[in-house]
């Protein structure tokens, strides 16, 4: 197994601005301690973010105006913020994969696991385990680094995922084991 983080729109519009997501501010210490042990193992960490044309993308007509390219809102708030090296991939529509390089950027990196965080489980996470499963990506979505819109949501999409894209639903703690660092490393 070859995996790579993805951490999925942990944008300021979506933990504190226009589309904040309840709970997305509790799952930041778990997105924190996987990119360290990522990190640690010297295993890709990729940034997934939002980053819309205002005036253009069809996602404003659903949801307003939220993640516009160059302001506040698009940004990866600062708890998680990417460091020099880290990989980011903007896109305009739920899917990481859709009209992005992240499927030529993982093949590149000989990955063939990608492990789920970030918001929304029900939305832009859902969509980008999709477009993982359509590449043949095996995917791992890590129950307590995501969030949803309602815990119904979250619950429903973390199911759905598991039935329709075999996707293991993972605990951070059981996901620092599988990649061999213990939770206090």
């Amino acid at each position: 197994m070859k995996p790579a983080l993805l951490i999925i729109d942990m944008l300021n519009d979506f933990v504190y601005g226009k589309l904040k997501v309840p709970g997305a501010l509790d799952i930041v210490g778990n997105i924190r301690s996987l990119i360290g042990a990522f990190k640690a193992k010297q295993l890709p960490t990729i940034y997934v973010c939002d980053s819309h044309v205002k005036g253009v993308d069809r996602e404003l007509e659903i949801w307003g105006e939220h993640a516009i390219r160059g302001e506040w809102g698009s940004e990866v708030i600062d708890q998680l913020k990417p460091t020099p090296g880290d990989i980011v991939i903007v896109k305009r529509r739920y899917s990481g994969f859709y009209a992005t390089d992240l499927d030529l950027t993982l093949k590149e990196l000989n990955v063939d696991t990608v492990v789920l965080t970030g918001v929304a489980t029900n939305v832009c996470v859902q969509h980008t385990a999709a477009d993982a499963f359509f590449r043949n990506y095996d995917i791992i979505v890590v129950r307590d680094a995501t969030s949803a819109l309602s815990k119904e949501a979250h619950e429903y999409a973390l199911d759905y995922m598991m039935r329709i894209y075999k996707a293991r639903i993972l605990t951070t703690k059981e996901v620092l084991e599988l990649i061999g660092v213990q939770k206090n490393e």
